[in-house]
């Protein structure tokens, strides 16, 4: 790795958003609150050989635009960064009727609130989930949404990370065992994704992953009985209680402070 400045012009950075930009799927004990994700990959790149570097990540598990728009985005602006990432209306979106031009509006208000400061700002679209039989027929709706945000971008001059055109996570061994997450290979994907919307050159390297074999049907239903009893099931109950698995869960890193050693 090397310690030469990079060609960028960031030295505050600060990611928004629920679990997906908090790093679930991506476990590692050494990181800040135990996940590391694409957010965190990102800004240790972008740390490198800038000194005066800062990186917050108010990002939690299980929040929908409401929450993300009233606890994260004050904090955010407090925290005034040059460089704000946001990836938010997912939790929205998978809900059963949910609207998503309705989603866009309220998505709207939030860019342009964090636009008042000049920061560049990284939006993204969600994902192709055609792959996943569970998820496949979302896709529509996914679709929908996601010209939204690409509309949103170009009324506040953002920056796209388009992740439906991203191919290699198209791919279940890019993706967490609860189906919801990316594992460890999708966030570094991700994170490479996300750099080179910036056009910042890096040393990442592309995950080569190896597609996992088409099983037989009786293996499928009987991994997608396991799941739904493990993952499915726990998500269902809590949205008929009206809880989060973000409820009483903090950001893990609250401020803009410094990385440390940066890691690939």
């Amino acid at each position: 790795m090397t310690n030469a400045p990079l060609n960028h012009p960031w030295t505050r950075y600060v990611a928004l958003g629920d679990s997906f930009t908090e790093g679930i799927g991506d476990p590692e004990p050494d990181s800040v609150g135990g996940n590391r994700g694409w957010a965190d990959r990102v800004a240790d790149v972008l740390s490198e050989g800038t000194p005066n570097f800062r990186y917050a990540n108010l990002a939690v598990r299980g929040k929908v635009l409401s929450q993300i728009s009233d606890e994260q985005v004050a904090p955010v602006l407090a925290l005034r960064p040059d460089l704000i990432t946001i990836s938010a209306g997912g939790n929205d979106v998978i809900r059963p009727g949910a609207d998503p031009d309705d989603i866009a509006a309220r998505f709207d208000d939030v860019i342009s609130r964090l636009s008042r400061d000049g920061a560049t700002i990284v939006l993204f679209t969600g994902p192709d989930l055609g792959f996943s039989p569970f998820f496949r027929g979302m896709r529509g709706k996914v679709a929908i949404y996601n010209e939204n945000p690409r509309a949103v971008a170009t009324r506040h001059g953002c920056l796209v990370a388009d992740l439906w055109s991203l191919t290699p996570i198209q791919d279940a061994a890019m993706w967490a065992p609860d189906r919801l997450h990316f594992n460890p290979s999708g966030h570094h994907t991700i994170a490479r994704s996300v750099l080179s919307t910036l056009k910042v050159e890096n040393s990442l390297q592309e995950s080569r992953v190896e597609p996992l074999p088409a099983p037989s049907w009786r293996s499928a239903r009987t991994s997608d009985v396991a799941w739904a009893r493990t993952y499915l099931v726990p998500w269902v109950i809590r949205r008929a209680r009206h809880q989060s698995s973000g409820d009483h869960i903090l950001p893990k890193r609250p401020e803009a402070s410094p990385l440390g050693r940066p890691r690939i």
